[in-house]
């Protein structure tokens, strides 16, 4: 049994995204958020049958802010911090050049990743999921957890609601 190299291991993003925090002048480190308990609801039809609404973090493209580009840098210019929405009729141009990725061990190439829209439609096509809600929604990333918990949250699920989505399946970048 052939075992990895010693220097293959996890990238520690965690401990990576506390220290950044520290040095980007922020008076401790990031939190993540850790919840004891986490409600669970579950489906209450198969999902051959279910409405699901798909969430991502992922930004419009925005011309004139900047590279938002694959491999772009990180450009806090691209940023949204209100929930919107958008048709899954037809894929638009989102991009991830707003959140904190590792630059060094990706270019961030297929948007597939963020917005796995076309592999969903396909999904209803085959019978594997009942239909995608009308819309999908994209969730601010501004790293508040007072404001993803008492603004984002409730609205990305108001939304949902509004769409009668079963299920929601969300994407973080």
């Amino acid at each position: 049994m052939d075992f990895a190299p010693e220097h293959d291991v996890p990238i520690p993003y965690m401990q990576r995204t506390r220290d950044y925090y520290l040095a980007l002048g922020y008076g401790n480190p990031y939190r993540w958020a850790h919840f004891t308990d986490v409600p669970f609801t579950p489906l209450t039809k198969p999902l051959a049958q279910a409405r699901v609404a798909l969430i991502t973090t992922a930004a419009h493209y925005q011309p004139g802010v900047g590279d938002q580009g694959p491999g772009a840098p990180y450009n806090a210019a691209a940023k949204f911090y209100k929930v919107y929405s958008d048709s899954t009729d037809t894929i638009p141009d989102l991009r991830i050049s707003h959140v904190g990725y590792d630059r060094k061990h990706t270019r961030a190439e297929d948007p597939n990743t963020w917005l796995p829209l076309a592999q969903l439609q396909e999904a209803v096509k085959s019978g594997r999921i009942g239909e995608l809600a009308p819309r999908f929604h994209g969730a601010p990333t501004n790293r508040s957890h007072r404001t993803t918990v008492e603004t984002d949250a409730p609205e990305l699920l108001r939304r949902c609601r509004e769409d009668s989505a079963d299920a929601a399946i969300l994407v973080p970048t």
